[in-house]
């Protein structure tokens, strides 16, 4: 199942990236010792309150409510306090109902199914999520769970009036909340609710009692006769007698039962109360409901079933009525118990009650809401419950955008990454788009509701069958993970349709021919892992790529750099790994040679004479030079000075260790624009990298990025060769400007070349100078300029460092070829996702369980190494955009010149 899920997290990537194409961080007393620690774990120990325990909520946001007509006017709201839902639904031991008269309502007249609660399990976290719509605030353990650590919305906040009875542990909290003076609470005394007490039904009895003394009364008070009979009016009749009963005697008693059989008799009396006041008008909507279940032996707050699964009956104006069916599936079998298989059962989560109410007498959905709106349970035309359906997603995108603002205006710019699947221009087109298919009337596209249950019902029964033969709970994650992707991909059909279109348009040998080569190149990628030199023939072939294409007769001396530098570092995997002989004059040849380079290309930079620099950025080169000369004499000093047992000079080290500290800095003060951005992240990284050098492998990065120079050139000749787009003028792109999606081109096949030519640079910069995965091509002398004391952690992490600078150079130039050629970072990144997965499956094939310790210890290395190469991509992704696109400004008279 995981391989599968890996093939189709392959085909999702591959098909988003077609939808592209389709959609264009001393001494001191012993008494100080001991005042300190204290003060430290008392620190520590308040902590968790501020840090696990602070309130999610957010305020701010605009009020959505459904524009048409509600089909109620009020709405009465029962909740039976601990009523478990087996309780209710299940009959007698003489198979009569144990609640007639609800029983009576869900076969004839409503809806039902069961509320799927969440832990705590306490009546403040239930009635919050029914009556507000989202799950406990966690800062609410701090007051014992009663009181309201921060204020928040509520449908009865939402109501324009609401009368409750009940519990004073109850009621309070939603009425101290509500803006003006509109919620009500009839309460009995705290004393009232005694375990011991000879019947806690009487607490149900007082709450349907001063009901029926509420409306009896209102008959000689205009005011609240009128009040009454407003719109948006809510009851809610909180009913403490069965948890009490439960707690007290436990759910299986006689008590417990018999105070069932009450609240029923109750409810349908307060039901035909209410019909006959308001004349019998069809405008009044019931729930029966609870805050939570109870355990066997009388208790609640875990995650038992017993204590999360709940009633819920529904019925009235705007309810669907009775679905008959011949059939259903639940994991549970308590649909045949309660002898209810034929009548339709419609589970939702608790706080989706919360939606409900509020679609049914039209007030605006809380603010804080989390719920989905059950559209099952609606009886009303296809165009409400589409208009229903978009002011829930409105309201939890306000939600979103709060949130999102509240983490921006504290985080640095830097660090804060917006999620890019609801940015802003996401979020308009999402409801855009839905507010088009309501307009059309395509209501069950604005839905969208059909496939994902489908799926979820699938993801259901492999969870079911997972259960009965009781496996890890690792296996729950490689059965289920493919549910969601391949979900995701069936969404995207049309897009395949599109791709398989497009593909068949082609000529059938371009197109086998075009396969056959990216097979291959991918076989030869699978094989560098075994074989360094299969790296060597796959360059030779790059080399002769201006030929092939006949790019060669467009750019010839671009050509002729590509290829002579695709010949040059092809001699990197050829030679022997990193580590077995030193050759420091070779690395000093090197630093002089980069400053050699770094002097030709400063006076070709100085020539463009207040156009593209300044004396600022002047100033900067100057620095790196600077530090490629003194990492190029401290490589010579430091191996002199070891070579004549002297150890390491101290100076050296200081050196060093400011050079690691400045290459890290000295990027972001350089000029944004590409070239001169690049070449400052390679002198920086050079300086660096010259330190940890002992060899041949000082002149790999050199190398490296002179190709990948060559290679950002070679791409826009590329692009104009196939009329894809106009030659932008390389010397003058500047990458802060170059995020434009406006201008951003469709997807063409030779962006499959693009992405599988990063792979293949990345995995060269990977094992070019050896097999890393290997603790036997570590040298120790690679740090010596650094350290000479045995330190692993410290070798470890400068060795990794050295391991990562050529990796920064491609992902760099990978990042200035997405911009210039005027495509998305989402659309090469996913192809190479996709190409990166394919080598990955091949690795999973090949892992062995049986022969040599090192053949098994290789095959999953090779595995673990191709994966973490993938992840490691998207990490360089983002570092590469991160050192190409920000500046730090240093002195207000530094400005920027574009063209």
């Amino acid at each position: 199942m995981f391989t599968e899920a890996l093939c189709c997290l392959s085909i999702l990537l591959l098909v988003q990236c077609w939808t592209l194409l389709c959609q264009p961080a001393v001494a001191m007393g012993i008494s100080v010792f001991i005042l300190a620690g204290l003060l430290v774990h008392c620190v520590f120990l308040v902590s968790i309150f501020d840090i696990y325990f602070s309130s999610p909520l957010v305020h701010g946001m605009t009020p959505q409510q459904t524009p048409l007509p509600p089909p109620a006017k009020r709405l009465v709201l029962f909740v039976a306090d601990g009523l478990r839902a087996d309780s209710l639904y299940e009959l007698n031991s003489n198979s009569t109902p144990r609640a007639p008269y609800m029983r009576s309502i869900l076969e004839n007249n409503g809806s039902w199914g069961i509320s799927h609660t969440r832990v705590p399990t306490e009546s403040r976290p239930g009635h919050v999520a029914l009556i507000a719509g989202f799950y406990e605030d966690v800062s609410a353990v701090a007051k014992g769970w009663k009181e309201n650590p921060v204020e928040f919305d509520s449908v009865f906040n939402e109501s324009k009036y609401t009368w409750s009875w009940g519990s004073p542990d109850i009621l309070p909290m939603f009425a101290k909340g509500a803006t003006g003076d509109h919620v009500y609470t009839f309460c009995y005394t705290a004393e009232s609710e005694d375990f011991g007490a000879q019947d806690a039904a009487e607490l149900d009895m007082w709450v349907f009692d001063h009901v029926k003394s509420f409306f009896n009364s209102s008959r000689s008070n205009q005011t609240l006769f009128s009040a009454l009979n407003e719109e948006k009016v809510i009851l809610f009749l909180h009913l403490l007698g069965i948890d009490t009963n439960g707690h007290a005697h436990r759910p299986n008693s006689r008590e417990y039962k018999e105070n069932i059989k009450k609240v029923d008799e109750g409810v349908k009396e307060i039901a035909s109360m209410i019909d006959n006041f308001y004349g019998n008008d069809g405008k009044t909507a019931f729930i029966l409901t609870s805050d939570h279940g109870m355990t066997d032996w009388g208790t609640h707050g875990a995650g038992h079933p017993s204590e999360t699964l709940t009633p819920l009956i529904v019925w009235g104006a705007g309810v669907n009525y009775p679905q008959r069916v011949t059939s259903q599936k639940f994991e549970d079998n308590f649909l045949k118990e309660w002898k209810l298989e034929n009548l339709k059962r419609l589970d939702v989560n608790q706080a989706d009650v919360a939606p409900l109410m509020a679609s049914l007498i039209g007030v605006p959905f809380p603010l804080n809401s989390v719920g989905t709106l059950p559209l099952e349970y609606l009886n009303n035309s296809a165009h409400f419950k589409a208009e229903s359906m978009f002011t829930n997603a409105v309201q939890i995108v306000e939600q979103f955008k709060v949130k999102m603002s509240q983490k921006r205006e504290t985080t640095l710019s830097f660090l804060f990454t917006p999620f890019k699947p609801l940015s802003d221009s996401e979020q308009i087109n999402y409801l855009k788009k839905a507010r088009l298919y309501i307009q059309q009337q395509k209501y069950d596209e604005a839905e969208s509701t059909v496939v994902f249950y489908g799926f979820a019902f699938v993801g259901m029964i492999i969870a079911f069958f997972l259960l009965i033969q009781t496996c890890p709970w690792t296996y729950y994650i490689y059965c289920l993970l493919p549910v969601p992707v391949w979900y995701a991909v069936v969404k995207e059909l049309p897009v395949i349709q599109d791709l398989a279109t497009n593909l068949l348009s082609h000529n059938m040998v371009q197109s086998i021919g075009f396969i056959f080569i990216c097979i291959l190149g991918i076989e030869i990628l699978v094989f560098s892992f075994f074989y360094r030199s299969t790296l060597t023939l796959g360059l030779l072939v790059f080399a002769g790529w201006p030929v092939i294409t006949q790019l060669w007769t467009q750019a010839k001396t671009s050509a002729s750099i590509w290829t002579f530098l695709c010949v040059l570092l092809a001699i990197f995997p050829l030679m022997p790994v990193v580590g077995r002989e030193a050759n420091i004059p070779l690395v000093i040849a090197t630093g002089l040679l980069t400053l050699l380079i770094s002097c030709l290309s400063l006076a070709s930079l100085c020539k463009n004479k207040n156009k593209y620099r300044n004396n600022e950025d002047l100033k900067v080169y100057f620095y790196q030079m600077l530090s490629i000369a003194l990492s190029t004499y401290v490589v010579s000093s430091t191996h002199d000075s070891l070579k004549n047992k002297q150890g390491l000079p101290l100076l050296n080290q200081i050196i060093s260790w400011m050079t690691l500290v400045s290459s890290s800095v000295l990027p972001f003060l350089s000029s944004t624009f590409l070239f001169q951005r690049l070449f400052s992240i390679l002198l920086s990284l050079m300086s660096t990298y010259l330190l940890l050098s002992t060899g041949y492998e000082a002149l790999f990065p050199l190398v490296l990025s002179g190709l990948m120079f060559v290679w950002i050139n070679m791409e826009q000749e590329a692009l104009q060769h196939y009329g894809l787009s106009l030659k932008p003028k390389l010397a003058v792109f500047n990458f802060t400007y170059a995020t434009d999606i406006t201008q951003f081109r469709q997807l063409h096949l030779d962006d499959v070349r693009r992405s599988f030519f990063f792979v293949f640079f990345i995995v060269t910069a990977f094992f070019g100078t050896g097999n890393i995965a290997s603790v036997n091509s570590f040298d120790p002398a690679s740090v010596y300029c650094f350290l000479t004391v045995f330190s692993p952690f410290m070798m470890g992490s400068l060795l990794l460092l050295k391991v990562a600078v050529p990796f920064v150079l491609v992902s760099c130039a990978f990042e200035a070829i997405q911009v210039t050629t005027q495509l998305s970072s989402k659309s090469l990144l996913l192809l190479v996702l996709v190409i990166s997965d394919i080598m990955a499956l091949h690795f999973f094939f090949l892992v062995k369980d049986y022969g040599s310790w090192l053949d098994i210890g290789t095959s999953i290395s090779h595995y673990v190494l191709v994966m973490s190469l993938t992840i490691f991509m998207m990490l360089m992704n983002g570092l590469a955009q991160l050192l190409t696109t920000q500046r730090l400004q240093l002195s207000r008279g530094t400005k920027h010149h574009s063209t």
